[in-house]
């Protein structure tokens, strides 16, 4: 059985809960920094924030009858030449720090992508928010 897609329009509500969730864990982890366990939450908080993002760009892109993109890189450059993201390198910062911390590979990026989540990619998420809000019209 094929697997239907949602509407991008649910994919962006459903982003921006998420995203929300993440605003308010960001904002409790810097007002009383972090801890080893709610890195590991905030790090859980982020990767689905950034799957529902990239959820809905597709979804965006197939809905304007465009193709399906191969990954997320392509989806991420999509995105940035459509004005749905301004910061196009920090978007595939995002996505090259997730490979880095998938548990496959050696190495301790808990700590960094954490802090770069509350540095950084919160407010790349949110300025995409924003973007797709003004450009989808949502």
């Amino acid at each position: 059985m094929k697997k239907t897609s949602i509407s991008y329009t649910v994919s962006f509500e459903r982003f921006r809960a998420a995203l929300e969730d993440l605003r308010e864990m960001t904002e409790r982890a810097k007002a009383k920094g972090l801890l080893e366990t709610q890195r590991q939450e905030i790090v859980q908080a982020f990767e689905s924030t950034h799957d529902l993002a990239l959820e809905t760009m597709n979804g965006y892109f197939q809905a304007q009858g465009r193709a399906p993109f191969s990954g997320s890189r392509d989806t991420t450059v999509e995105a940035f030449n459509e004005d749905l993201i301004d910061d196009g390198q920090g978007w595939l910062d995002m996505i090259i720090f997730r490979i880095k911390y998938n548990p496959l590979y050696p190495g301790d990026y808990l700590g960094s992508l954490s802090d770069s989540v509350v540095k950084k990619y919160i407010t790349l998420l949110g300025n995409f928010e924003r973007n797709f809000q003004n450009k989808a019209g949502s």
